[in-house]
């Protein structure tokens, strides 16, 4: 009986005729061996994203083209952009500003541009739904005062002017500052706001925030809004790795080294069906191609795609850079939190670790006070595992093998919350990675076997993603 060796013990191979019950053996021939999440146990080394998802995060599908769906919980994004200042007047009793407003999100979360970057340019789906009558709102003067007004009014307006937002759909806030009884309320008048300007030089502008609400007694119900859920699919790939025919006299050949060829191959053609998996989730572009065959996304493509990316330099950046990229990165509002695992090549591991005490922090800035808390141990999978912890979240970072040549200057941090491995499961049919011998023809003296997996990688919140990338 052939053994594979692995980090947790051994693994038969599939050449493995079962031991005789009773002076019988059991009939192996064309028999299918459910080989399932053990082949991640094979070096777990070589293939530790698979490794990852096969032992945290698997969940499996009965339908090779799959949907999910995303939920980007928005209390805590109810904020907007002021674009336009309608009017603003003032008297004893109230300050009123009118303001058309938009949201840095569409109506299912997603961030329709890059925080921080001024706005110049309406686009689809901009128009806020979480702005009500009493709500308590904040918005920041051109001199740093904070205005607090409660929302009176809230309409939807079509723009109609010659700026960039020109046709698009707005919220329009009528917004008064509270009132105290007789006395007059806080006293904006002449307080101006940054709004975006048509030629895209500006920097500033206005967001304004919600910061509760206030009701009247005995009054009634308010009004209301609701996020929605966004939909997604995913692909089933179909993984075939086949055995060379062995024929009857090679099986039963002794060779040197290693006596029984037929075991060795087995072994090796494992961990190329592996790797094959691996390489695809990390690289591969999701599609259904014409005639039928389908590809699963690999988390890289797709989170450059629609997630974050952060550029660093090996020679300029430094701990600040790197701190500035996990304050966003970390962000709340965009559903991030926690520990993320960071597939990495070995170059940015090594760039990674000089950030630690004593290494490039400390030979640059000239004191340890200052350093990222980096540890290396080793994982309970067996990985080597470079704990990066910040004071915004922590990264357990990877050696990704296949992170080279052109990829030697990639990283992927990972949520993995929001990463699922998907195998075909269904009818009582088991499609994650099994073993079927004997597929040569009937009349053949030899044997050939084949390895099949159909499982694809689901990929939800991509913003919880991110590609680092140096140069």
């Amino acid at each position: 009986m052939a053994i594979l060796s692995t980090t947790s013990g051994a693994v038969q191979s599939s050449d493995f005729i079962a031991p005789a019950v009773n002076g019988v053996s059991i009939d192996s021939r064309r028999r299918i061996f459910n080989f399932g999440e053990r082949v991640a146990e094979l070096s777990p080394t070589e293939s530790p994203f698979f490794v990852y998802l096969s032992k945290v995060a698997k969940k499996p599908t009965d339908d090779p083209v799959f949907k999910f769906m995303e939920q980007r919980h928005q209390w805590q994004r109810r904020y907007g952009i002021v674009v336009a200042v309608v009017s603003s007047a003032y008297s004893f009793y109230t300050t009123t500003t009118i303001v058309h407003v938009v949201s840095p999100y569409d109506n299912y979360g997603r961030m329709l541009y890059e925080a921080g970057n001024p706005m110049t340019q309406a686009t689809s789906d901009m128009l806020p739904t979480y702005f009500l009558p009493n709500q308590m709102v904040t918005l920041r003067a051109t001199d740093g005062t904070m205005c607090n007004y409660y929302v009176d009014t809230v309409e939807s307006e079509i723009v109609s002017s010659s700026n960039a937002f020109n046709g698009a759909k707005v919220c329009k806030l009528t917004l008064k500052t509270p009132l105290s009884g007789a006395t007059a309320g806080t006293d904006y008048s002449g307080k101006t706001f940054a709004v975006p300007v048509t030629d895209g030089n500006n920097t500033a502008q206005t967001y304004i925030q919600i910061v509760g609400s206030a009701f009247a007694e005995a009054t009634g119900a308010p009004s209301s809004w609701k996020d929605e859920l966004y939909d997604r699919e995913g692909y089933c790939q179909i993984f075939k790795t086949a055995i060379e025919l062995f024929s009857g006299t090679a099986q039963a050949t002794r060779l040197r080294g290693r006596p029984n060829e037929f075991t060795r191959v087995w072994q090796e053609k494992l961990r190329e069906h592996k790797s094959d998996i691996e390489q695809a989730m990390l690289f591969q572009t999701g599609l259904v191609a014409y005639g039928g065959t389908r590809y699963s996304w690999g988390i890289l493509p797709y989170t450059e795609a629609y997630g974050k990316v952060y550029n660093f330099n090996y020679g300029t950046s430094n701990y600040d850079s790197f701190l500035d990229a996990m304050q966003d990165f970390f962000a709340p509002e965009s559903g991030n939190a926690g520990r993320k695992l960071v597939l990495a090549s070995r170059k940015i591991i090594n760039w990674l670790n000089r950030l630690g005490k004593a290494g490039y922090l400390m030979n640059t800035a000239g004191s340890t006070s200052y350093n990222l808390d980096i540890q290396n141990v080793t994982g309970k999978f067996g990985h080597k595992v470079t704990n990066v912890s910040t004071i915004f979240g922590d990264l357990a970072v990877v050696q990704e093998p296949f992170f080279r040549n052109g990829y030697e200057d990639y990283a992927i941090a990972i949520d993995m919350n929001n990463v699922a491995y998907r195998p075909l499961i269904g009818n009582g049919i088991n499609r994650d990675t099994f073993i079927k011998t004997n597929v040569q023809d009937n009349d053949v003296d030899g044997r050939q076997d084949m390895i099949t997996t159909e499982a694809g990688l689901e990929i939800s919140l991509p913003e919880t993603h991110a590609v680092m990338k140096f140069s």
